[in-house]
């Protein structure tokens, strides 16, 4: 996208990084970058060097509740840009909506891969096992992060992690419902009278979308560069995360998943090996409740999704293949329903 087509003012973004981003000279031109359902993103070029920068959606957008709250995401990256997750650099949060008309943020702009078919297509057996090792290691890295000292105690509300979520999602869920889903009206009514005891016992910092395509690779090598899209992060339970980047294992590629491949002749470890790797990296397992942890997860990708089909009927979702990928929401849901089934 152009510079003349974007619906902001270029000249007072160039102020304000003239004032706000260290190092920043030179003019100014904006490109949009394709994909992602949420927040726009754009990419801010200068003659030396470039930028990304990340908004709230156009002022127009109908946000549901706490959607869109990308000051969590500069706060979370910001605050882990000591730890061993690797993270862009934050240059700079404006919450002033009066600058460009609306909220934003800008960050470095981190060369590599995203890869989005996690059947990895192209790469040996070897390449592709190293990928989803270094997934599973950072993954458990984010989780060993001591969120007080890095001043993160404030991020998340204490206790109650899997009832406020679930209540959280079915409220999202219900204001975005455009037909009716008899699974999730079932996960609705399952899972709060199904949260493990246990469950509230472990606190860490989630990133809440921890799946391949929000991940940043070397451009070579196997390694993270980047974790992207903290817009859901929080304090919550580790098996949230887990479980949610497991749900590959339970969908077919046709829904971006791995579910059905040969996973041992692609060099990808099956989903009881990447939860050992797991455990053996952090010391936590899933206290026998992984069909759980399962549900909720494709309980609330189901809700996600829902609300990316609200948001594409109302105009306003940052995607044109949002109205696809919210048409998914009924098939998360029987999916999430019949492992709630599972004995």
């Amino acid at each position: 996208m152009s510079s003349n087509h974007l619906t902001f003012d270029i000249s007072a973004l160039a102020n304000w990084m003239r004032d706000h981003v260290e190092g920043y000279a030179g003019s100014l031109t904006v490109e949009r970058f394709q994909g992602g359902q949420s927040n726009p993103t754009y990419k801010l070029v200068t003659p030396e060097c470039a930028y990304v920068m990340r908004t709230k959606p156009a002022p127009v957008a109908k946000l549901l509740p706490s959607a869109h709250a990308i000051e969590r995401e500069y706060r979370v990256m910001a605050a882990l840009a000591a730890s061993e997750v690797p993270v862009a650099r934050m240059y700079g949060l404006c919450e002033d909506e009066s600058l460009i008309g609306r909220a934003f943020y800008v960050m470095e702009h981190v060369e590599g891969r995203v890869l989005w078919d996690p059947s990895l297509p192209g790469m040996s057996a070897a390449q592709r096992e190293a990928i989803y090792d270094e997934m599973n290691r950072v993954l458990a890295a984010l989780h060993s992060v001591d969120y007080r000292a890095c001043g993160l105690t404030d991020y998340g509300k204490p206790g109650n992690f899997f009832a406020r979520q679930i209540a959280r999602w079915s409220k999202q869920y219900r204001l975005s419902e455009t037909v009716s889903i008899p699974a999730m009206d079932a996960l609705i009514d399952w899972l709060p009278a199904n949260i493990p005891r246990e469950a509230e016992e472990q606190v860490c910092i989630t990133h809440g979308d921890y799946r391949l395509d929000n991940l940043m690779f070397h451009p070579t090598e196997p390694r993270i560069v980047a974790v992207l899209d903290w817009e859901l992060s929080t304090l919550g339970h580790p098996m949230a995360d887990l479980g949610y980047q497991c749900i590959g294992w339970h969908i077919d590629p046709v829904s971006r998943g791995i579910g059905g491949l040969e996973l041992p002749a692609l060099g990808i470890p099956d989903e009881a090996e990447y939860r050992r790797r797991y455990a053996a990296r952090t010391g936590r397992g899933d206290d026998g409740y992984w069909n759980f942890y399962l549900a909720f997860s494709l309980f609330r990708i189901a809700a996600i999704m829902q609300g990316i089909v609200k948001r594409a009927a109302d105009g306003t979702a940052a995607s044109p293949q949002a109205m696809d990928a919210g048409r998914q929401a009924g098939t998360m849901a029987a999916i999430g329903w019949k492992i709630a089934l599972r004995d």
